[in-house]
């Protein structure tokens, strides 16, 4: 999925970015995305376990010429109450490098990276995110389709339906890989 994509920004240079699925010698860089951007180093310890533990379903990074600027990973949810063949997958974490930021490569990582859950056939996208971000690309509050999480997040937990109607009858609670857990994010 090799994209050239011009992201722009309130007062921010045009970047061109390609939007490509992670490469196995992209993985020193995608963790200094995660430290830099969140300020320590839980998001890139949990990218590394999600890896290594073939638990990342979906991983993307923006590379800028050949940097390496932003990241996105998906990986596997379940939900309580849902049927046997339901595919859930949570957005988690998303990290653009800070001087990078507010020019439009988070919102291309992540609609690049919902294209890829539509043609995986996921059913349904959660995230525990912005609540003023997230809603652009159509998420809404997960406790509106009768979805609890783990984090006791209210309006911060939000649901995509990917295919018409997929939560009707899913309930529950919503659990991450438990390596979310193990690394405390």
């Amino acid at each position: 999925m090799e994209t050239a994509l011009t992201a722009h920004g309130k007062g921010a240079t045009t970047v061109i970015v390609e939007i490509r699925s992670e490469r196995p010698d992209d993985r020193v860089a995608i963790r200094e995305v995660h430290v830099r951007a969140f300020g320590d180093a839980d998001a890139a310890n949990l990218v590394d376990l999600l890896r290594e533990r073939k638990k990342a379903s979906i991983s993307l990074v923006a590379v800028a010429g050949d940097k390496v600027v932003g990241h996105i990973m998906f990986s596997p949810i379940t939900i309580s109450q849902a049927p046997e063949d339901f595919r859930g997958i949570g957005l988690a974490p998303l990290a653009v490098l800070p001087e990078y930021q507010n020019r439009g490569i988070g919102s291309q990582l992540a609609r690049a990276g919902l294209d890829v859950c539509v043609q995986g056939s996921y059913d349904v996208v959660v995230v525990l995110g912005h609540t003023s971000y997230y809603p652009r690309f159509g998420f809404s509050r997960a406790k509106d389709f009768g979805l609890d999480n783990e984090y006791n997040a209210a309006d911060a937990f939000m649901a995509l339906e990917l295919k018409p109607a997929a939560l009707r009858g899913v309930r529950g609670l919503v659990r991450y890989a438990p390596e979310f857990a193990e690394v405390g994010v």
